[in-house]
């Protein structure tokens, strides 16, 4: 119908321009379809498989199927993807069992593999591997696959490709890698380059200071306002201090607008139990807002206090769930609490007393991890089957995410009433973080330094 209606119109060149296939999700006729399409290729014509090529990533629940449809709706191809493993999904997903009919319309292989790269990520996936025949070997590599041994299928050479998913290290690009060029030489007590807060010299007095995102602050004025005190809150206790005071300073288009934002910081101030002492509004301007939260310890937690050797521990609460309009960015675990636990979180690091500590941040827990590890003069690795993670969230959206409350410490654990705590990591030598999975095998994450601010 479209294309008739096109012709009608007169539009011969948007006619010609409509690709020649498209590809989309299968259902029960695609699927149908798809898996004759496999049973002619790999059994009847390849011989790969005898009686049938099914599996039992066919029968279970989480496999994906993806097929090419040329214009006419025939499937012409189709490709199958999930987690690679039973039980909980730890974003390690494979693809497999890629088809194209003979005679189909060129790039149909390809797209199929571009499109399920795509999907794999949007699943949170954080590795993908495909096993494949020798002479499909190329195609993958040209298309940015790499390859990683060769195996066999069904008494047949084949070769394990991986797939390079470089979400956590653009994550802490975006947010951590211009830092050091920008502040190196400008701020920074010895032993705390990079900290989540700063001692005082000469004072048992530590600050920490946080800006929330101007879009944030206009869209969610209200949230905006209680992550402001949550935040820095986070930073104090990552140095294991105990709160005293906040100071804010907000800007806003009139009163009406600063009223909702400073609503938000109020209730947090409230629930928290840390009062604000004061600050400054200014109205007539675009929407900002930072807070500096003050708190007091005589021995402050440095996160650059790690060294190779040691374990590394995730405290995080996993409770709530995404905050509506941020899933897969923000996780809500703090605005249900009532004030003993949150005071419980915040002084989990301060009862521990770890080596090393980091709140989790912007970066994420891999980031930060990584920013941990960079400040004590190491590199890391991180367990990912043993990091907890809420079923709410897929693997390579919670290594990605800003956290309610998720600190990581090096040396000694940091449990907190209403988080859970694991073992999921170590500190190395060398540079960087490597993600570990359950089969052993590893996978880089972030090559190198976080922030460039080099060790404390």
């Amino acid at each position: 119908m479209d294309h008739d209606i096109l012709a009608l119109l007169g539009d011969v060149r948007s006619v010609a321009a409509r690709p020649a296939f498209s590809i989309g999700e299968a259902d029960h006729s695609g699927l149908t379809a798809y898996r004759a399409l496999r049973h002619e290729a790999f059994v009847a014509r390849q011989g790969l498989f005898a009686g049938h090529d099914l599996d039992d990533h066919d029968t279970d629940p989480r496999t994906l199927v993806l097929v090419a449809r040329d214009a006419s709706g025939e499937v012409r191809g189709g490709v199958r993807l999930g987690p690679a493993t039973d039980g909980p999904d730890v974003g390690w997903w494979k693809g497999g069992r890629l088809v194209v009919a003979p005679g189909s319309p060129p790039g149909i292989g390809s797209a199929l593999v571009r499109a399920a790269c795509a999907r794999a990520e949007a699943e949170g996936a954080l590795r993908f591997e495909a096993t494949v025949q020798p002479r499909t070997e190329r195609l993958f590599t040209r298309l940015g696959w790499q390859r990683v041994r060769p195996v066999t299928v069904a008494g047949h050479d084949h070769v394990l490709m991986r797939r390079p998913i470089g979400r956590i290290a653009a994550l802490a690009r975006a947010t951590k890698a211009a830092l050091g060029p920008l502040l190196r030489g400008l701020t920074g007590v010895p032993g705390f380059v990079g900290d989540d807060g700063v001692p005082l010299p000469g004072t048992d007095v530590v600050a920490a200071c946080d800006a929330i995102i101007p879009s944030m602050v206009e869209r969610d004025p209200e949230w905006a306002g209680w992550c402001s005190v949550l935040v820095n809150l986070n930073d104090l206790a990552a140095m294991g201090a105990t709160p005293t005071g906040l100071l804010d300073a907000l800007g806003a288009r009139d009163a009406s607008f600063a009223a909702r934002v400073l609503s938000g910081l109020r209730k947090a101030s409230e629930a928290y139990g840390v009062p604000v002492l004061g600050g400054h509004t200014q109205f007539g301007v675009p929407a900002s807002l930072s807070v500096t939260a003050l708190g007091r310890t005589t021995d402050p937690v440095p996160g650059g206090g790690g060294q190779p050797g040691e374990r590394v521990w995730l405290t995080a609460d996993l409770g709530g769930g995404w905050r509506p309009g941020y899933t897969g960015r923000q996780w809500d675990s703090t605005s249900f609490r009532r004030t003993p636990e949150l005071r419980e979180l915040l002084g989990s690091v301060a009862k521990a007393r770890p080596a090393a500590a980091k709140d989790v941040s912007m970066a994420g827990i891999a980031g930060t991890l990584g920013m941990l590890a960079e400040a004590s003069g190491c590199g890391a690795v991180l367990d990912v089957g043993k990091v907890p993670r809420p079923r709410g969230a897929s693997t390579g959206d919670w290594l990605t995410c800003f956290p309610g409350f998720a600190m990581l410490t090096t040396g000694t654990p940091a449990p907190a009433g209403p988080a859970v705590t694991a073992d999921c990591g170590e500190l190395v030598a060398g540079t960087g973080v490597t993600l570990r999975w359950p089969d052993g095998e590893t996978t880089p994450a972030i090559d190198g330094g976080v922030t460039g601010l080099g060790n404390s």
